[in-house]
């Protein structure tokens, strides 16, 4: 198969499609959908965000050095898509799309209701780096629906979440499950 150069870009797909929090007051509450995030240390569990300087969030993140990462399901998508495209200076998104804002233990920032998984993160450094600036935080709380957790095993299935991922303009639902981390090297039980 022949390769075929292609202009110079991100590429790095399937990414997360997540609805970002912020704002300390419900007059200043607001969404901004982000797929450019991610996780970038495990101890201390840390992860980014990266923003455009002229997006609305922006200044309320950098005002507040906090925000949450809400998890959407697949019946957010269109929520999840809406929060991208339109600007919170012209709208009050919670309200607009029936989105509940519930107080964060941990941070001055609203979690978002319907949102199965909130992740409420505390900025620790902001680097400019070229359109976008990256907001690096650590995580100090996970708040996850209860009924995604296994009440005998205390598991996770985020599974049973139903969340999507953002590739190249479409969003794709997550859901066949292929492996577990290390299978290619587990022993067979003989």
């Amino acid at each position: 198969m022949q390769k075929v150069i292609w202009k110079p870009g991100n590429m790095l797909y399937p990414v997360p499609a997540v609805m970002v929090s912020c704002g300390d007051t419900p007059e200043n509450y607001n969404i901004i959908t982000v797929s450019w995030t991610g996780t970038i240390c495990t101890d201390p569990p840390m992860c980014y965000i990266s923003v455009r300087p002229e997006r609305h969030s922006h200044a309320i993140i950098k005002r507040l050095m906090c925000f949450v990462i809400n998890l959407p399901s697949e019946k957010l998508l269109r929520i999840t898509d809406l929060n991208g495209v339109k600007s919170g200076r012209d709208m009050d998104k919670f309200s607009e799309n029936h989105l509940t804002p519930v107080p964060a233990r941990k941070i001055n920032a609203p979690l978002i209701g319907e949102a199965p998984v909130n992740i409420e993160c505390r900025v620790v450094e902001i680097k400019p780096l070229g359109s976008h600036d990256m907001f690096i935080a650590e995580i100090v709380a996970v708040n996850v629906d209860d009924n995604l957790i296994d009440p005998k095993t205390q598991t996770l299935h985020l599974d049973k979440a139903k969340l999507f991922a953002y590739s190249h303009g479409f969003y794709y639902l997550l859901g066949k499950k292929m492996g577990r981390f290390g299978f290619s090297v587990k022993k067979s039980k003989k």
